[in-house]
């Protein structure tokens, strides 16, 4: 089956990338407003996208009532923002915060949540996600009326000194990290699953 993207809604063009692009990782974005407002949100449009510098993008989407979520309005207007990775451990405090709540609204006490400081940014960071990324907003990509890309260069990783193998070379214990992944449908999300290890080919090996 062939869909010509131009043809159809972008509610079936979503469902179709949001049931075939997964698992996708999810970037729980913790973000501080001018006034000092918290906000907490989670985005499953989000990767690394290089490291030098480090890189990562997470695409925003305009609600057709609301409007962009308070994170995109906070990161806009601070250049600042915390993505912490979701455990397991964490999936319901995630889910919690998704919910539509009026700007003034703090999702991080909503969830009951508790955050530590960023050392360079003044988002807080997450408590108990095993990986905060702080970011400073290096640009932003306006690709339509309704979505927004926000690209952070990283400017420091935290990752829990127990999900660390040898934290001088940068070893991390992938699996004891825990994270959950978003797949399709409204409410559907992995962890886990089969795990297996290719060695990439080098030409001279031939």
């Amino acid at each position: 089956m062939l869909y010509d993207t131009s043809v159809y809604p972008p509610s079936f063009t979503y469902k179709l990338l949001t049931s075939t692009i997964t698992p996708r990782p999810i970037a729980w974005v913790s973000t501080q407003g001018a006034s000092g407002q918290r906000n907490a949100a989670p985005y499953s449009f989000f990767n690394m996208m290089g490291d030098n510098p480090p890189i990562v993008c997470v695409g925003l989407m305009r609600d057709p009532v609301k409007g962009f979520k308070d994170s995109c309005r906070n990161i806009l207007d601070t250049g600042e923002f915390v993505v912490n990775l979701v455990p397991y451990a964490l999936a319901r405090q995630m889910n919690a915060t998704c919910i539509n709540a009026p700007a003034e609204v703090d999702e991080i006490d909503l969830a009951g949540l508790q955050t530590e400081p960023s050392v360079k940014i003044a988002p807080p960071r997450i408590a108990g996600a095993p990986v905060s990324l702080e970011c400073s907003l290096h640009s932003a990509v306006a690709t339509s009326p309704h979505q927004t890309l926000a690209i952070g260069r990283v400017e420091a990783i935290h990752i829990a000194d127990d999900c660390l193998l040898d934290a001088e070379r940068g070893h991390v214990d992938n699996a004891k990290l825990d994270l959950i992944a978003r797949l399709h449908g409204s409410g559907w999300y992995q962890r886990g699953g089969e795990r297996f290890e290719m060695v990439r080919p080098r030409w001279e090996d031939r």
